[in-house]
Parts: C-alpha cells; sequence; structure tokens
C-alpha cells in the first residue's frame, strides 16, 4: 500500500485481490474504500471522515486523476481500479458467498436478475433493502445479526459517498467475518435501470465526470464545485511534503 494525499492506497490489482482473499479464508473482517473524487476532497476537509478511511482495510482508486497527480508529483506510474470494476471481477470470479445491501428494492430486483446471469449461485443469495435514513439511525446491532447469519465472504454496500463508508465503519463491530466493500454507483449499473457508466473512451481520456454531470447534473456539480476546492491546497501540500521528503533524504 502506498499513501497519497492522507489516504492508503492498494493500486495493485492482485494484492487487493489476495487481500481480500487472505482476509477470508482467516474468518477475518473489515472494509474496503472505493475512493473516487468526493471521498479524496472529503479526506481533506474533515478529520473525522479521514478517520473513518484509514480504519479501513485499504482503498482502491477509483480516480482517473489521482494517478495523473501521482505521476506528475513523483513520477510513478499508478493505475485506477474503480468500483464498478472490482464488483465486476469479484462476481465474475464465482467463488464468494455474498450478501448485497442499500438502494431500492427497485434496483435490487433486476440487479440480481442480471448478476444471476454471471454466476447462477446468486440467485440463493441475499440482496437487502436497507431504510432511507441518516447514517446514525441505522440499527447496527440488528443489521450484523442479519449479516452473520448469512456468514457472507463479502458484503456489498451501495448508499452513497460518504454516507456508505461511515456506515461499514459503524457496522464492524457489529459482523463477526467479512470484507465490505462501498461500491456506490456500481448496483445501478449492474441493474441496467438507472444511471449507467461512461463509455470507455472517455474513462480513458478522464472525462467521466463529464459523463456523471450529465446523467445527475444538480449532485454531480455540487460535487465538482468541492472538488475544485480543495484541490489546489491539496497538490500544494503533496508537494511541500515530497519536498520535505527528499531534503531529508539528501542529508542522510
Amino acid at each position: 500500500m502506498e499513501t497519497f494525499f492522507n489516504i492508503r492506497y492498494e493500486f495493485d490489482r492482485e494484492k487487493v485481490r489476495e487481500r481480500i482473499d487472505r482476509t477470508v479464508a482467516e474468518g477475518g473482517k473489515g472494509y474496503v474504500c472505493v475512493s473516487d473524487g468526493v471521498i479524496l476532497s472529503l479526506v481533506q476537509q474533515d478529520e473525522e471522515y479521514r478517520q473513518v478511511i484509514d480504519g479501513a482495510l485499504f482503498s482502491i482508486c477509483d480516480s482517473g486523476w489521482v494517478p495523473m497527480y501521482v505521476r506528475w508529483i513523483y513520477g510513478l506510474d499508478r493505475r485506477q481500479y474503480c468500483g464498478s470494476q472490482i464488483f465486476e471481477d469479484l462476481i465474475r470470479a464465482r467463488r464468494y458467498r455474498m450478501l448485497f445491501l442499500g438502494t431500492s428494492e427497485r434496483v435490487l430486483g433486476p440487479l440480481k436478475e442480471n448478476l444471476q446471469r454471471i454466476d447462477p449461485r446468486i440467485a440463493e443469495m441475499p440482496f437487502v433493502e436497507l431504510p432511507f435514513c441518516t447514517v446514525e439511525e441505522f440499527d447496527y446491532p440488528a443489521i450484523g445479526r442479519m449479516v452473520d447469519d448469512y456468514a457472507p465472504d463479502i458484503i456489498w454496500v451501495a448508499l452513497g459517498a460518504p454516507k456508505q463508508e461511515r456506515f461499514m465503519h459503524r457496522l464492524l463491530p457489529h459482523i463477526d467475518r467479512g470484507v465490505m466493500i462501498a461500491v456506490g454507483a456500481a448496483f445501478n449499473f449492474f441493474s441496467g435501470l438507472e444511471i449507467r457508466r461512461a463509455p470507455r473512451w472517455m474513462v480513458r481520456c478522464k472525462l467521466e465526470f463529464v459523463h456523471r454531470i450529465f446523467s445527475e447534473p444538480k449532485k454531480q456539480l455540487r460535487r465538482c464545485r468541492n472538488i475544485l476546492v480543495t484541490l489546489p491546497p491539496m497538490l500544494y501540500r503533496e508537494v511541500k511534503a515530497k519536498k520535505k521528503t527528499c531534503a531529508r533524504s539528501s542529508r542522510t
């Protein structure tokens, strides 16, 4: 893992899979954050939220821009690994016992139907709609008992950032085992009902945010505005930290 911009990233997809598999095999528990631009900006502003992200097993990089920043500042070659991709990768592995939490029955029904075409076992796996409430109002002991009764390897959580990360952090003490992974809009993408992911050429050109703005203008413009406010000071701090590290290294 490597820390950039106050987030502990795991960029290596094989290591992501190995850490998840090892946690499952050992009967351990934890959560994985899918850190996009929203999480990146919030971590710079909110110390409590930063602690939530720090409490994860690791974060994967769901931002096409962070690898560019890392290349500009450090000269390192890193790659994006988005939430919809890890979701699809682990579904296609056809080896995990899974539970799906979040969104609405309207989305969960078609999602289950589509996913069981990839892995027929999914027809027998639970898809659970969570109540519409604040993160403080969930009945975490009851949700934890429901999770433990099924004993999944992977618990997919789709409540949207920053709510889903706070939800996983609060639920963790109430479950015995399993890896929770927050996948945001992936449920919508794979249900085929609502917002679809940007075309691959837009993802390659770092233009996925444009597609999202047109899909959900009010929500995404607010998020983009917040990202733009936090971006300059964040980059300045990272460049300054790199210079300090280089200066210490030159003295030793």
